[in-house]
């Protein structure tokens, strides 16, 4: 069963006097196509592109003016257009293409960089090893087991080096960062210094001399990986050990609607910081709804609007009295306004609870209809059993009115498309979910994560800092992540040095005595 058939089934669940009477107004507003019988008058069929939301995306209607029966009594027809794209998508696919096109540049140069100087290291080793015995190999002095020893010694000390470095290196990095990381451009300075000493002294030591101590020269390449792998361990050090102790506490405010979360960090940079925060951002915040922001603002427009300053002086009066008139009265209002936005909570409260119990029991009925087959009744009537997308499709119908409805009221409908719905409760009847865990989704709103990437992530945030972003964080610092809709404010704060005390207390001192008193009942 496709989509289409879902819907068209979906309208035949509406009562009989309801159908009645949509039936006479098609007849009062019928049109000259529709009296050849070309249209059908008993199903509608509601056709919406894949990525458009189930629901509708007017966020500027409110909810006092929607009908309680809208989805009965209104038609919703897409047009044949999926696809559109103004001046303003244009200028912006463009300059994230030119933003794209440096960031990839900068990023692969510091990869080429950091492979070239990985290839040196490698092979400096067995270069000087191999340099002699391809040179004047004739002159060098016998070395026997000793060298032998020093030759599997380099080669298993190299593929730990290797491992390590791949391990440690060699990641798919996550995020592009404004600036060089201090500590690997530091690293990798160190490497390069410490390979040319050594191909300095090997090439003015060694190769013009011509050596002929080749048990030296294999000790002089044990030596170097011997202090590679020194460089290793102060890498871990720098770039994954020195950052787990925490020393800082950030505060991360949305600016939209005050929502915050606390993390402890290390001794991080402030941009490798910013990228913590995006972390722990996409998981522990709930998806930013500005649909729920618009309550407030026309409350606000309201209340103003009802306002009017008349100017009994004559025109000759300036605008800035009007103005402090206005804000006078809009003063005085507010004394009163309390009121209303009490009973415009409360109301809304009474309204998501009535739909959201009418949710519940259509999605606990619509369950009902659904059971997992036996080994045995799958082989007696093969024709009736579906699969998961089938089933959910087969009663998808019988919720989807509460469900628009309870999304509309909590508006969060522009983050649920029909698709989405129905794999999440083809996922949900795969693995046997009860009505309540698929009601989880729509019920709490969950972390950005949740949705879709699509409805949700933001492609480049901007960091805002007083402060130069390479530097470490610090007690009072403040640095701001932009994006298009919204801004994450973060304050820092160092967790404070903490003095514990002992005190000893003898068991023996634990001893006490009975008070007795004449109004005792003891």
């Amino acid at each position: 069963m496709d989509t289409e058939s879902t819907y068209s089934g979906y309208s035949h669940y509406s009562g009989h006097s309801k159908k009645a009477h949509r039936q006479g107004s098609r007849d009062r507003h019928k049109s000259p196509r529709s009296k050849d019988g070309s249209r059908s008058e008993k199903s509608v069929t509601i056709q919406t592109p894949p990525a458009e939301p189930l629901l509708g995306n007017d966020a500027s209607q409110t909810e006092e003016g929607q009908d309680d029966n809208w989805g009965e009594t209104t038609t919703a027809i897409t047009g044949t257009s999926e696809h559109s794209i103004s001046q303003e998508d244009i200028a912006r696919i463009s300059k994230d293409l030119e933003d794209s096109v440096g960031l990839d540049c900068k990023r692969y140069l510091g990869l080429t960089v950091a492979a070239v100087l990985g290839l040196l290291v490698f092979l400096t080793p067995v270069a000087f090893i191999l340099l002699p015995q391809i040179l004047w190999r004739d002159e060098l002095e016998p070395c026997g087991t000793i060298c032998e020893g020093l030759f599997i010694s380099v080669a298993f000390k190299l593929l730990i080096l290797l491992i390590g470095t791949w391990a440690l290196f060699f990641r798919q990095p996550k995020a592009d960062i404004p600036r060089v990381f201090v500590f690997r451009a530091l690293l990798l300075v160190l490497i390069f210094l410490f390979v040319f000493s050594y191909w300095l002294f090997y090439g003015v030591r060694i190769l013009d001399s011509k050596d002929t101590n080749y048990q030296g020269i294999v000790q002089y390449a044990v030596s170097l990986v011997d202090a590679l792998l020194f460089i290793h361990y102060l890498a871990i050090v720098l770039l994954e050990l020195r950052q787990l102790q925490p020393m800082f506490t950030v505060k991360v405010v949305r600016s939209t609607d005050g929502e915050s979360r606390y993390y402890s960090l290390g001794h991080l940079s402030i941009q490798r910081a910013a990228l913590v925060v995006l972390d722990n951002y996409y998981r522990d915040f709930t998806v930013y709804n500005p649909s729920l922001l618009m309550a407030s603002k026309s409350r606000a427009a309201k209340h103003m609007a009802g306002l009017k300053v008349y100017n009994v002086d004559g025109p000759g009066n300036n605008a800035a009295g009007q103005s402090r008139a206005m804000i006078a009265a809009a003063a005085r209002r507010r004394d009163s306004s309390h009121n209303e936005l009490y009973y415009e909570e409360a109301d809304h409260d009474r309204r998501v609870k009535k739909r959201r119990a009418r949710l519940v029991v259509a999605v606990e009925e619509a369950f009902t209809h659904i059971k997992r087959p036996q080994a045995e009744e799958q082989q007696k009537a093969p024709g009736e059993v579906m699969d998961p997308r089938e089933a959910a499709q087969a009663i998808f119908p019988s919720m989807a009115r509460a469900l628009q409805k309870y999304l509309r009221t909590t508006r969060q409908q522009h983050y649920h498309s029909m698709e989405s719905i129905l794999q999440h409760l083809s996922f949900c009847i795969t693995n046997n979910m009860t009505p309540k865990a698929f009601l989880e989704r729509y019920i709490n709103p969950g972390p950005t994560l949740q949705y879709d990437r699509d409805r949700w992530f933001s492609k480049q945030w901007t960091l805002v800092s007083e402060e130069a972003v390479t530097r470490g964080l610090r007690d009072g610092g403040v640095f701001v992540l932009k994006c298009l809709d919204f801004s994450l404010v973060i304050n820092v704060k160092k967790i404070p040095f903490i003095k514990l005390s002992e005190e000893f207390i003898d068991p023996k001192s634990h001893k006490f005595v009975l008070r007795l008193q004449s109004e005792t009942s003891v």
